[in-house]
């Protein structure tokens, strides 16, 4: 009993003397922490999307409070108004940004871009793209295995089944960007978000050539450059065999969607412009019209009566 009792009060010594000596271990080395980084932590969302860059909220607050310059600093979760109070609280300077909304910019429905294989393997975009082009003959379309949705924290982004292509709800989508991350075929972008959700927007993303894109998909954009022709405001570039509108300098005119021909340009939360219809072409004159017209004297039908003056009437006896 007198060894166990030594053995139990020697190992009670150790620990205390283990814990004092911690404790002054961590008083000498710990590292003072600014408590406006709690504070800061506190106005964030809390989402912990990694939308802005960092890991979490808890490492945005850090940078926040650290940084002199937080112009490069932005959450796409709280918006311009969170950052607007977190630079309010450190008296700072916080960047304007326009909101933004995840678009997917593929139109490869099922109807449009008929499936040639069956894909038997991990249901996993990453997966199959690391494997081969994909079920259809466009290398660059929507796979549709939902990578997009497994990453979405916020529940703004769907698959549809009746099109096989992702959804994003514009007014649940926070643009914290980890569906543009996870898409293999990077046919998701964040872009301008109008007001009541407009968009006008190239839905497609194929570099391949017109004769290529029509066989694999009916909706693929051909870069034909009709609608850079009929762009007043330089919003279209074709580069690549593909039309793209920026959205900075698009205007939401809309003419580019009635110039398209495959149905590439998407039109969303508007009503198209109204098709002016072509006037019939004139009908092609004669050319006894067109010497007529240039003042050249025709000759008479054989069988035309030669018209006689008044001076030549015979007068009646």
């Amino acid at each position: 009993m007198e060894v166990l009792l030594y053995t139990i009060l020697t190992l009670c010594a150790l620990g205390v003397f283990s814990a004092v000596i911690l404790y002054f271990v961590a008083r000498k080395f710990r590292v003072e922490e600014d408590p406006r980084i709690d504070e800061v932590e506190k106005m964030l969302p809390g989402a912990n999307c990694g939308g802005c860059g960092f890991a979490g909220c808890r490492g945005m607050a850090d940078a926040l409070v650290k940084r002199d310059d937080i112009s490069a600093l932005f959450c796409p979760v709280g918006g311009g108004d969170c950052m607007k109070a977190v630079a309010a609280y450190l008296g700072k300077a916080a960047a304007e940004k326009q909101p933004e909304v995840a678009t997917v910019r593929c139109g490869g429905t099922c109807e449009k871009r008929p499936r040639t294989n069956e894909y038997n393997g991990a249901k996993s975009c990453a997966v199959a793209s690391s494997l081969y082009v994909g079920e259809t003959g466009c290398a660059f379309g929507c796979l549709g295995f939902g990578d997009c949705v497994a990453v979405c924290a916020f529940d703004a982004i769907h698959i549809n089944p009746e099109t096989g292509l992702p959804e994003v709800d514009a007014d649940k989508c926070t643009a914290c960007g980890a569906c543009v991350k996870a898409c293999p075929k990077m046919i998701i972008e964040l872009r301008k978000k109008w007001p009541k959700n407009r968009a006008v927007y190239v839905s497609c993303v194929s570099k391949d050539k017109g004769a290529v894109v029509m066989k694999a998909c009916k909706a693929g954009c051909i870069g034909c450059g009709k609608c850079q022709k009929v762009c007043a405001f330089g919003a279209i570039t074709i580069e690549n065999n593909l039309a793209y509108i920026d959205p900075q300098k698009c205007k939401l005119c809309r003419k580019c969607v009635n110039e398209c021909p495959t149905g590439a340009i998407v039109l969303a939360g508007m009503d198209p412009l109204p098709k002016v219809p072509k006037a019939p072409a004139a009908p092609k004159a004669s050319p006894a019209a067109k010497e007529a017209s240039a003042g050249v004297p025709t000759a008479p039908d054989a069988g035309a009566t030669p018209a006689v003056s008044a001076a030549e009437t015979p007068k009646a006896e």
